[in-house]
């Protein structure tokens, strides 16, 4: 499967820009990082259990009929570079069990 990173990259720095142009941001916070599948034989768990090994926290969501993985790494510094950092690589692991990367946040 290929995969743009670099535009990944540049939609993750545009979109903290525009975040932080607009509201007071924290220092820390926990980031999700949102994953569908992208193929029909994806397998949640094992993504889950490759995420946990690398620090985050897995949750599977069924939203309206519409499944996705929340991968959450709690305690961030947030910044446009720190929240790549945790994207990169989580999207890597997510691409290699069949799914796709579907964009990131957090609570202030």
């Amino acid at each position: 499967m290929s995969h743009d990173f670099d535009t990944q990259k540049a939609q993750t720095f545009a979109n903290y820009a525009e975040l932080s142009d607009a509201n007071d941001l924290p220092d820390t916070a926990d980031v999700d990082y949102f994953f569908l599948p992208a193929e029909d034989d994806a397998d949640w768990r094992a993504l889950a259990d490759a995420l946990s090994r690398d620090g985050y926290d897995c949750e599977f969501v069924e939203d309206d009929g519409a499944p996705y993985l929340v991968a959450t790494l709690s305690d961030q510094a947030i910044s446009a570079a720190s929240i790549w950092m945790g994207e990169e690589v989580a999207t890597r692991v997510a691409l290699s069990h069949g799914f796709t990367p579907d964009g990131w946040g957090f609570e202030a």
